[in-house]
């Protein structure tokens, strides 16, 4: 197999573009067992991707390839196959045992199967930390221990934009390490003695979804905890809530309540659509702008967050730090999303030179409903009802809405709120 590797790489050159023939690698890419480089366009010597691939016992060689557009793609390849190109089938990955990521395997040639990923910066990030993979597709299943993938998409990254600046003439080794650490007897010796942590309150919004106590939020609300978490419905007693579980992927977490709530929300069961008005209730800045929570109104501005991430929806109804875990509702005032952050705009006005306005963003309810049915939780579902008025919906969610709140760092706060 070792001899057939860098046709293998060179073959994924040709689902990148529209070229006959592939070569490379130019320069180089060595991480451990990854190895690969730069490749043109056979034809016009445009260069097209960069990739790395290893070897591994089963004799399954497994390559990641990152275009000129930053798209990514898995190839997989066997000399013993005999598949049938352009035959398609399904491929589900799954990242450390995390939920399955369903996507399609498509044979170039017999021994080889490509892989496109979806532009999902979550997945990415997965993909990056994870230990083990593993791929079910006809009835089989593969497992390929993963090493020093925080270090291959960077690289890879490095590759395609050291390429397009340079030039594919001064490749070079594009492999990106980490920053060498002092040894341990250094580090004993200057390390200065640790500060206390300082703790400050964290804040966020939450709501009810079963009349067993249950309440979800955004993971990053409650992350880092140090205290009790507690919830306040307004205008009553707080109360202390339990974590139960948590999905630091999707953002989501559970929490429960040691009694039931006497109302729950309930959740959208048909897609909601763009242009469809929407209402966020939250509870931003507590304390310093007001200790009710407040109501904003706006649009369902897109179907998908950032770099087309479908779990999210865009919108328009204004949100700030303290607004995430809160629910989105419809016209209706059903659940429709769960708020979980705006678009920083210094940042994104720093890298266009413009000021971003009202672009924030909710996870939707098929990624909510998910994890419920995962943590075995009974929700309310229901179509959306008759239009209400903005301010009967606001009443209506009095009663199953949250303010959430625990003793956090102030590093670990500080982080969360610049995320939001």
């Amino acid at each position: 197999m070792k001899a057939t590797i860098s046709a293998v790489v060179a073959t994924l050159c040709l689902v990148a573009s529209s070229s006959t023939s592939a070569r490379g690698p130019y320069g180089s890419i060595n991480l451990g067992n990854w190895h690969g480089g730069a490749y043109t366009d056979d034809n016009s010597g445009l260069f097209t991707h960069c990739a790395a691939g290893a070897t591994y016992q089963s004799g399954i060689y497994f390559v990641v390839s990152v275009s000129g557009d930053f798209s990514w793609r898995l190839g997989f390849a066997h000399e013993n196959w005999q598949l049938t190109p352009g035959q398609g089938f399904p491929l589900a990955l799954t990242f450390d045992g995390q939920a399955a990521i369903n996507v399609q395997g498509m044979p170039i040639g017999s021994h080889l199967v490509n892989v496109e990923m979806p532009a999902n910066s979550a997945l990415i990030a997965q993909f990056r930390k994870a230990k083990v993979m593993t791929a079910f597709a006809q009835s089989q299943l593969f497992q390929f221990s993963l090493n020093q993938t925080a270090q291959l998409l960077p690289s890879l990254a490095n590759c395609v934009v050291s390429v397009k600046k340079n030039g594919i003439a001064n490749a070079a080794e594009f492999a990106v390490f980490p920053p060498k650490q002092a040894a341990a007897k250094e580090v004993v010796a200057t390390a200065a003695p640790p500060k206390p942590a300082r703790t400050v309150e964290q804040t966020g919004t939450g709501f009810v979804v079963s009349n067993n106590g249950h309440v979800v939020t955004n993971q990053h609300v409650v992350d880092g905890c140090v205290g009790d978490i507690q919830g306040n419905l307004s205008g009553e007693a707080p109360i202390k809530l339990r974590l139960v579980s948590s999905d630091e992927t999707n953002d989501l977490a559970l929490l429960q309540a040691p009694s039931p709530f006497k109302e729950v929300a309930t959740i959208r069961d048909k897609p909601i659509h763009p242009g469809d008005s929407v209402v966020a209730i939250g509870y931003p800045y507590h304390g310093l702008l007001t200790s009710d929570f407040t109501v904003t109104t706006g649009i369902v501005s897109s179907l998908s967050g950032i770099l087309n991430d479908t779990r999210y929806l865009q919108i328009s109804a204004a949100v700030q730090p303290g607004n995430s875990g809160g629910p989105l509702l419809d016209s209706g005032g059903v659940v429709v999303g769960m708020v979980a952050a705006k678009l920083n705009a210094i940042k994104f006005a720093k890298a266009t030179g413009n000021i971003p306005e009202n672009i924030n963003f909710a996870i939707k309810t098929g990624a909510l409903r998910d994890f419920l049915d995962n943590s075995v939780v009974g929700y309310q579902a229901a179509d959306t009802r008759n239009e209400l008025k903005t301010s009967d919906i606001a009443r209506n969610a009095r009663a199953f809405t949250l303010l959430i709140s625990c003793t956090a760092t102030e590093q670990n706060a500080s982080a969360k709120k610049s995320d939001d």
